[in-house]
């Protein structure tokens, strides 16, 4: 893959910004940097080897969902702003109009 001008200004447009001469060529160079990285990596030897799943033979064991240390609805709305019992009162998101 190269790394041009055309490619730059294309990423610039789908990303949605707009970027100054300068900052281009040092998002070329990052790109590139980058992709000189992922040719180094093609050249470890990975036959044989097995894909990786987890980082150790651990892993973590799940607990039961348990209800605890539950609030009251009257604790719930206690420090609530503004509330209409029972409920939170929020402001309107959607206009219905």
């Amino acid at each position: 893959m190269v790394v041009d001008e055309k490619l730059i200004l294309n990423l610039e447009k789908l990303s949605r910004l707009s970027l100054s001469a300068e900052e281009r060529i040092t998002l070329k160079q990052d790109l590139e940097a980058i992709l000189d990285m992922v040719r180094k990596l093609e050249e470890v030897d990975t036959a044989g080897v097995e894909p990786l799943m987890h980082m150790t033979e651990d892993f973590s064991s799940l607990r039961e969902d348990e209800v605890r240390d539950q609030l009251t609805m009257k604790e719930a709305l206690k420090n609530a702003p503004k509330k209409q019992d029972p409920f939170f009162k929020v402001p309107t998101v959607i206009d219905r109009s």
